[in-house]
């Protein structure tokens, strides 16, 4: 398993996109975290196969109701979570 972080861009904060993420990927059940960034973006990190890995972006994607994702970035990461996903 690896670690992937992405950021995401666009309307993502309060619109209850990161709660919608968080459930979305705790049914999947994967493993990360979902926080707030200070200049209104998203971060998430998400470990998982890489074969689970387009799932988890499909979640990023689709966010909440009344979300809006522009972009979305991705880069690999070293650390491993697996206690669940958490909203920070």
């Amino acid at each position: 398993m690896k670690s992937y972080k992405f950021i995401i861009s666009g309307k993502v904060q309060g619109v209850s996109y990161r709660k919608s993420i968080a459930d979305n990927a705790n049914r999947a059940k994967l493993s990360g975290y979902i926080k707030n960034l200070p200049d209104g973006k998203v971060e998430a990190v998400v470990t998982c196969h890489e074969k689970r890995l387009n799932d988890f972006i499909t979640i990023l994607k689709s966010g909440s109701p009344t979300s809006k994702v522009s972009d979305i970035k991705q880069s690999s990461l070293g650390s491993l979570h697996n206690n669940g996903f958490e909203v920070r």
